[in-house]
């Protein structure tokens, strides 16, 4: 996706506004979130060691951002790209038990990131992880934990609609399932992000499940890094943003891998030296509990809300000089 500039944009809300408006929907979400899924609030670290093997390695390509430290020589810190392997061992070092989990501020950069309408070098989402037993991990139990999901975001339509009924946007009644192997049968002729847009659309709201392995065409509908979810069991959440014609993710989620899923999928990406890092071996060793978990996005779900054109809109980060200026002129004012 590259810039785009909706015909005739109106950000209603003022700069001031809006900053009060994102305020009110990340306090109130987080709260009703918590509430259904049974999630406690804790803190997080904004750096792992690279040796810890803790730090999310997204597509494989992504280079973190790293630095040394006086006090810790010999190792090299990275700033994390999301906290999907450490929210897991934080559950068993907190002494967690079954159903319950933990939800945390997430900020990351990344700083290889495309910048576009809805990509950001800074990342800031809701990183949360819940403990199952192994014989919860299947479809059904994925699938429950979207539609709370999903219910607690409409729930947050209405509580923005009562404060702010000028700005709300109205989001689809029901969530649609579909997994990538059957969007590509649907759409065969199209590539991966085509076919999310067009499913979208369609519904609404949909979750696209299966993601990582590949397809029938011998490609993957999309990257995943091997060692958090299992491909079979994870799936990204996209409503259909109207503003900018095209599938906005709001979240990434999926049950967990346990040690068989995680030796597979190292296997088939070719990094079973992984095995030796702590994280992974805790997993191998069974020493770590079965979860589910994922993130959702903050400033993307402001941005859902509040029909921003622009996720600067909604978050102070850094955009190129060219990009501010015709935003600009297209009163889109990127902070």
């Amino acid at each position: 996706m590259k810039l785009i500039i909706p015909k005739n944009y109106d950000p209603v809300l003022t700069v001031r506004e809006t900053q009060e408006a994102i305020k009110y929907i990340r306090d109130t979400f987080q709260y009703e979130f918590g509430k259904e899924l049974n999630l406690s609030r804790i803190s997080a670290p904004l750096y792992v060691t690279q040796s810890s093997g803790l730090n999310d390695n997204l597509n494989g390509t992504e280079k973190p951002v790293s630095f040394t430290m006086n006090e810790l020589p010999g190792e090299q810190m990275e700033v994390v790209h999301s906290l999907a392997k450490w929210k897991r061992m934080a559950l068993k070092q907190y002494g967690f038990k079954l159903h319950e989990g933990l939800y945390t501020n997430m900020n990351a950069i990344r700083k290889d990131e495309e910048l576009d309408n809805i990509h950001s070098t800074y990342v800031d989402q809701w990183d949360w992880e819940k403990i199952i037993s192994k014989n919860e991990r299947t479809k059904e139990t994925l699938v429950q934990h979207v539609r709370t999901i999903f219910k607690v975001i409409k729930h947050m339509e209405h509580e923005v609609w009562y404060k702010y009924p000028q700005a709300v946007n109205h989001l689809p009644d029901e969530i649609f399932f579909i997994t990538t192997q059957e969007l590509l049968d649907m759409y065969p002729n199209m590539n991966a992000k085509e076919r999310e847009n067009a499913i979208t659309k369609e519904h609404g709201c949909v979750f696209v499940m299966q993601i990582g392995d590949k397809l029938s065409n011998n490609e993957k509908h999309d990257g995943r890094a091997p060692d958090y979810d299992d491909w079979t069991l994870n799936g990204d959440i996209l409503f259909w943003y109207e503003p900018l014609q095209s599938a906005l993710e709001i979240s990434s989620m999926g049950i967990r891998v346990d040690e068989d899923t995680l030796l597979e999928q190292l296997k088939k990406e070719n990094c079973l030296e992984r095995c030796e890092l702590p994280f992974h071996k805790a997993i191998l060793n069974k020493e770590l509990p079965y979860t589910l978990g994922g993130g959702i996005g903050q400033s993307r779900l402001c941005m859902l809300l509040l029909k921003k054109a622009h996720i600067g809109e909604v978050q102070a980060s850094l955009w190129p000089e060219d990009m501010v200026d015709t935003c600009l002129k297209n009163n889109i004012q990127i902070l």
